[in-house]
């Protein structure tokens, strides 16, 4: 990270396009090694007149746990959603470890995990069965089917509740069995679209915890959204800020805080770069709950963007 007479690098260069080489430098994927988790190149889209993302290029680095911040309206989740081939490409390219999103949709979907801001887990069913359902969901062969549920389930602390309602589980109980759900089919991209929203700091931290470890294990690669930015530079290798649809600076959490002056925080470091104040979102992120908690919780955010 470089500091010029204007300032501090914001670490944003344009690359080539996904998958071609190029000799120069840009810190960008250029063709010339193992294609990275996710490639982004001069993305948009727009709700109508809305232009929610705006030319973005990133590169999410094979193994790294990488973090998307900025407000609620930034257009973090519609890059997720475009990532996971929820929302069709309008301009730009999107590749998944060298696959076109475009192109190739359904490789694209076998090798992610996504746990949405949505509440993706069903009341009626035990955790189990909803676990079951996702492996059945994302293809996992029969006969490997209840292995990798039980997997799942035992990565995420949850072999004793599994067989309980999921309406009986808590706020975190209920983000590990989405994160269960994800993890079912082994996915080496696993997406999370703000994971902690209205959780306690116990239950946030356990989360993380099981990322974490599974990201140890494993060698997977983790791509999250958050406005928390204690969570961002805890857990994250890099992070990239956002702001109106456009990314404002990339780099390592404490790159980005010693290239604008010591005793920086990334808030400073957010303000710097859009000129904006960097809140905390929706709620006070103090609640655990239950599970008609965690559903309001989630609507409400899904309401501011």
């Amino acid at each position: 990270m470089s500091v010029g007479p204007t300032g501090p690098s914001d670490g944003l260069s344009t690359g080539p396009p996904c998958g071609l080489s190029t000799t120069l430098s840009t810190g960008l994927y250029d063709g010339s090694t193992e294609a990275p988790a996710a490639c982004l190149r001069g993305l948009s889209y727009r709700f109508k007149e809305h232009l929610a993302v705006d030319e973005v290029d990133l590169d999410v680095r094979r193994g790294e746990v990488f973090g998307l911040l900025g407000p609620n309206g930034a257009g973090k989740t519609t890059t997720i959603r475009l990532l996971t081939t929820l929302l069709p490409i309008q301009d730009g390219q999107v590749h998944v470890f060298g696959r076109d999103v475009r192109r190739s949709k359904m490789a694209v979907r076998r090798l992610l995990g996504y746990v949405p801001q949505q509440l993706s887990a069903d009341a009626a069913l035990t955790g189990r069965e909803n676990v079951t359902l996702f492996a059945r969901l994302f293809d996992v062969p029969r006969s490997e089917r209840r292995r990798q549920v039980d997997d799942a389930l035992t990565v995420m602390g949850l072999s004793d509740a599994a067989d309980r309602l999921a309406s009986t589980y808590s706020g975190g109980m209920i983000r590990r069995l989405e994160l269960a759900q994800a993890l079912v089919s082994r996915p080496q991209l696993l997406v999370l679209d703000e994971p902690t929203i209205g959780l306690d700091p116990i239950a946030r931290g356990t989360v993380w915890e099981r990322v974490q470890e599974l990201r140890a294990d494993t060698g997977m690669t983790v791509l999250v959204t958050t406005h928390y930015m204690d969570e961002a530079e805890q857990e994250c290798d890099r992070i990239a800020l956002m702001h109106l649809g456009r990314l404002r600076a990339v780099g390592a959490p404490a790159e980005l805080k010693a290239a604008l002056g010591p005793g920086a925080t990334l808030e400073a470091v957010f303000r710097h770069h859009s000129g904006d104040v960097f809140g905390d979102g929706t709620g006070d992120g103090e609640e655990g709950g239950d599970f008609r908690g965690v559903r309001s919780t989630r609507r409400t955010a899904r309401r501011l963007g």
